[in-house]
């Protein structure tokens, strides 16, 4: 299994393929693996192979997978991104596609904001985003189901850590995808494809938000993964937003 490591923070990765450089982040939330990947509603890898060189990553700190770093509580989303660029620098590439499954949305916009001279275009897959009506719902799902099992295997960190780390991914950035304002979507002039979905942790609502901000978005059928049958027909206007946005 390869690494890329810098510092503490060490990230296990997996790569397919070869082409245009396709950075794919599974879902799962802050548990989010490549070996997760095996259960979404496709595989990045299968699909996209043959015309892309896809690479997918264990999140740091994600329970079943391999990566592992410090608890950055005042930059949490922005040390998740700073492993992401990291292991594009690593690989020797300086710009490339990105799909996102769930936790993928927020990170997407994040990349967006912080190297848009790289990343070509997106894909946000069911993304996350937050919801009125449930604020606590990420605190408490990773409370229980991320923490716990975290500070089981690492024992310099404690559930007082993790939940200071939530409450400032989270708590504090209570709005719309986390990670940036609906003036930064409405600005940013990079290609994004939109499928939303509509579960607690993936609210329409937000994602066709910020499908009507941003300047160069399209939006899937939806719902898209109801049946078996419209799982492809998501999964073509995938490859045709790729390819129109791949560089010659």
């Amino acid at each position: 299994m390869p690494f890329y490591e810098k510092g503490d923070v060490r990230i296990h990765y997996e790569e397919a393929g070869s082409g245009f450089p396709l950075l794919v982040i599974p879902g799962g939330g802050l548990n989010s693996t490549v070996a997760g990947l095996a259960t979404h509603p496709f595989d990045p890898f299968r699909e996209f192979k043959d015309e892309y060189r896809v690479i997918s990553a264990d999140l740091r700190n994600a329970n079943g997978g391999e990566s592992s770093g410090p608890l950055d509580i005042e930059r949490t989303w922005d040390a998740y991104t700073d492993d992401h660029l990291g292991l594009m620098d690593h690989l020797g590439i300086k710009k490339f596609l990105v799909l996102g499954f769930c936790i993928g949305g927020p990170f997407i916009w994040n990349l967006l904001k912080r190297a848009p001279d790289r990343v070509v275009a997106g894909v946000l897959t069911q993304p996350s985003g937050f919801r009125p009506e449930m604020p606590e719902l990420f605190y408490q799902n990773n409370i229980k189901g991320w923490g716990p099992q975290l500070c089981e295997r690492r024992s310099d960190l404690s559930m007082a850590q993790v939940s200071d780390f939530l409450n400032s991914m989270y708590t504090a950035k209570a709005d719309f995808v986390f990670t940036v304002s609906r003036d930064f979507v409405r600005s940013c002039k990079t290609p994004v494809l939109i499928l939303p979905d509509d579960v607690p942790a993936h609210p329409y609502k937000v994602a066709m938000e910020a499908a009507l901000l941003a300047p160069n978005s399209q939006v899937s059928l939806y719902p898209w993964k109801d049946t078996p049958d419209k799982i492809p027909v998501a999964v073509r206007h995938i490859n045709m937003f790729l390819r129109a946005n791949t560089p010659k």
